[in-house]
């Protein structure tokens, strides 16, 4: 026990935090972000629909390298409009904490998108209608009925948003780098510590992530049980 408290003792734990936070932002955006967007989609027509439903998910087909690749392109100081914002607003994306957070968001908002629009294609219309009959405005209804009622399904979207956030590797280090205690976080810390041969390292920063990943769906798997409690199963 002294050497394991030891060990820990003199682990570097910057990975954990600057994953938590960059899960916890990139969630909080995706949150808004995604439910907004499954608003706009759900209620657009069948070809706009299918536009827009294919580009907003697309970064959740694609490899994170690719979409890495694009927002480095948009980004780099090296092109017009990352430049430009360095420039007139001193905001810089590439190798920052932020690129950590753009990357990780646009990642995992296609999860709370998806969740979100499911969710809301699923309402009882009669109840959108009831609260119209009561004079309730469009921006209440949708906060006071809809939302409440695809609870469960935007529940689990944020949930697994967080997850794939938290966990995310390919863009984040093709647009925020491995910079330690700055945007180093655990999955780019496995990968930096196995190129030298840490495996102790490699193998503790793993078994967290597994940790993290179970009880993110243990609590998935609480939030669809609350949601299929009243159904008769087989």
């Amino acid at each position: 026990m002294s050497q394991l408290a030891a060990y820990l003792s003199g682990l570097d734990w910057s990975p954990l935090l600057i994953s938590l936070k960059t899960g916890i932002v990139a969630t909080i955006i995706s949150f808004f972000s995604g439910i907004y967007a499954a608003r706009k989609v759900v209620k657009a027509g069948p070809r706009v629909k299918a536009f827009a439903d294919g580009i907003l998910t697309l970064p959740m087909v694609l490899p994170p390298t690719v979409a890495g690749f694009f927002l480095l392109l948009l980004f780099s100081l090296r092109r017009p409009f990352g430049a430009y914002l360095y420039d007139r607003f001193d905001f810089k994306v590439v190798q920052t904490w932020l690129g950590c957070i753009l990357a990780a968001t646009v990642i995992a908002f296609p999860l709370m998108y998806r969740n979100a629009r499911a969710a809301f294609e699923q309402i009882d219309v009669n109840l959108i209608y009831a609260a119209r009959t009561l004079g309730m405005p469009e921006i209440k209804i949708f906060w006071k009925v809809v939302v409440p009622a695809a609870g469960p399904g935007i529940a689990s979207g944020t949930v697994l948003t967080f997850a794939r956030a938290l966990g995310e590797y390919g863009a984040t280090s093709m647009l925020a780098g491995n910079i330690p205690k700055k945007t180093s976080t655990i999955s780019q810390k496995i990968a930096m510590v196995i190129q030298d041969g840490d495996y102790a390292t490699a193998g503790f920063w793993v078994i967290v992530i597994l940790v993290i990943a179970f009880v993110v769906i243990f609590l998935l798997n609480i939030i669809t049980a609350k949601n299929m409690k009243h159904v008769s199963r087989w």
